[in-house]
């Protein structure tokens, strides 16, 4: 009798670097020559190579095609695949054509839901992660990636939200952000801390955001600051207080610490303004050491330009 055979193949696996075929499943039916019906379908489990597949696939047609020709039938069954025989054995049958499928579990009990109910869920759901991004986006002028940091944890984007109310009309979004997805969750990784822990309260990280926004310190100094806040949740403003950590803002005394630096380098100043710009860096240095950091950096850089021209 001549037939053909039609073969559908299944294959959840994963292929990588190093990695083999794990399990596949072959679905394997004949039919006559000419015929437009295929006959039963017999499935074989767990084929795991390319080689083996191949060998099931000719010896279960095979053996399709010699039970039609010796009048049989062919049952529908599960089967597997013996390497070493090179040949398929029963494993299990299959009879109705449900099994190949889910199907309703009879013992369950019809669910009725009230509109009342279904509004109330409504009324009650939290603000989804999408919608808060784009809250986050047109409301705090973040960017797409900024937003997508801060709604991936709902208690991340909490603390946000709370330092922006804490920081007061003048706000600066972006330097908000930088501190708690850069240095705060430093600390929280090394510490191996969830955000709920942190040593630092939302109260006390707008206060620092607010002391270099309005220039009372740098963003140097606000690094060290940070490291005392973490001993205790310790309020900034007193430490700046406590420990003299003011930056320098009076632009007469700035501008009398650069003509000291630059009266006592001035073969560099010569240098720098013969083409050598570079040196202005020498010069915001020695400007940010002789004030012991404390300078505000704009105000160097801006004296500094008018000085050297």
């Amino acid at each position: 009798m001549s037939s053909a055979s039609t073969v559908s193949i299944s294959i959840p696996l994963f292929i990588g670097p190093g990695c083999i075929i794990n399990a596949s499943d072959v679905n394997v039916s004949v039919r006559a020559k000419g015929s437009k019906e295929y006959g039963t379908r017999c499935e074989i489990k767990n084929v795991n190579s390319i080689k083996f597949m191949q060998m099931a696939i000719e010896y279960e047609a095979n053996r399709q095609v010699d039970l039609i020709e010796e009048g049989k039938s062919i049952d529908q069954e599960t089967r597997l695949f013996d390497t070493k025989k090179n040949e398929t054995r029963s494993m299990r049958s299959k009879e109705d054509a449900h099994d190949y499928r889910y199907f309703p579990d009879p013992d369950l009990l019809p669910l009725e839901v009230s509109d009342e109910f279904v509004k109330e869920l409504k009324n009650n759901i939290p603000e989804l992660p999408d919608d808060k991004k784009k809250r986050f986006i047109e409301e705090f002028k973040l960017s797409p990636y900024e937003a997508t940091i801060l709604v991936s944890d709902i208690d991340t984007a909490k603390y946000f939200e709370e330092v922006v109310a804490k920081m007061g009309k003048n706000k600066d979004m972006k330097l908000a952000v930088n501190w708690i997805t850069g240095e705060l969750f430093a600390v929280l990784n090394n510490k191996n801390l969830e955000i709920s822990q942190s040593p630092v309260s939302a109260k006390n990280l707008a206060i620092l955001v607010n002391l270099i926004k309005n220039g009372t310190i740098s963003g140097k100094i606000a690094k060290t600051v940070f490291e005392l806040m973490l001993d205790g949740d310790k309020d900034p403003q007193k430490i700046v207080e406590e420990k003299g950590l003011k930056q320098q803002s009076d632009p007469k005394a700035i501008e009398a610490l650069i003509d000291k630096i630059i009266n006592d380098n001035r073969e560099k100043a010569i240098e720098y303004k013969q083409g050598k710009e570079k040196l202005f860096g020498f010069f915001v240095g020695q400007a940010m050491k002789a004030s012991g950091g404390k300078a505000n950096p704009q105000l160097i850089n801006e004296i500094l330009k008018k000085k050297l021209q």
